[in-house]
């Protein structure tokens, strides 16, 4: 039975939020192909994990024999989070471009499971190869060939973290232009937005469906 750790980080609720109702898409995909399968869920802005503190950080390159009181304590949460991570068949992550990056609640669950050694940078890392599709929602349009095409932060940032230091396998989804029902000043963009979204919500259907075919062969 395959196992979907899935990671929320909007700070709206799924009804105002492009990147939940993509990822709840996926999800629901997901679970018709493993219906006996395990989903693993963090709403990161609902219940986040602790930033990455002086203790948590050092105990990651310190012999656990070794650790103080402080540093095991601090581990402990670090710990769960890495395993979930670990044991994970496949990924799904809600990354709405807030200010040009990803939300602090995500970045501070990237701090905690990115350990050198271990998760990352490590040829014989259990995180190595496994699938991670992220929804990459944003209010405006940051693609090749657009005016802001070099303020696109998000997918880069991620690219790096998730591809070059995790070994994660990843695939990006993106609805753009999220914004333009909302901002008057992007009133004539609303049918590209429509088209954004819906062509967002096909894909979390057949990414979720083609992945699950791909983890039972």
């Amino acid at each position: 039975m395959a196992t979907l750790l899935h990671l929320d980080s909007s700070v709206f609720p799924a009804a105002a939020s492009t990147s939940r109702a993509v990822t709840e898409t996926f999800r629901k995909a997901w679970e018709e192909q493993h219906p006996d399968g395990t989903v693993i869920y963090r709403d990161l802005h609902a219940d986040p994990v602790p930033h990455l503190g002086a203790d948590a950080h050092t105990a990651g390159f310190t012999d656990p024999a070794a650790r103080t009181p402080e540093q095991a304590a601090a581990f402990t949460a670090r710990e769960k989070l890495i395993v979930e991570l670990e044991e994970a068949d496949a990924i799904l992550i809600g990354a709405p471009m807030y200010n040009f990056s990803i939300p602090s609640t995500l970045k501070a669950w990237l701090d905690n499971v990115l350990l050198i050694g271990r998760t990352a940078m490590n040829p014989d890392s259990r995180t190595n190869g496994t699938p991670v599709t992220v929804v990459a929602s944003r209010g405006g349009s940051y693609a090749p060939g657009t005016p802001r095409e070099s303020m696109e932060y998000v997918q880069n940032y991620l690219t790096a973290v998730l591809s070059d230091t995790l070994g994660l396998d990843v695939d990006f989804i993106v609805p753009e232009l999220t914004m333009a029902p909302h901002n008057p000043a992007m009133s004539e963009l609303i049918p590209l937005s429509e088209a954004s979204r819906a062509k967002a919500l096909d894909d979390a259907v057949v990414k979720a469906k083609s992945l699950a075919d791909r983890l039972a062969a």
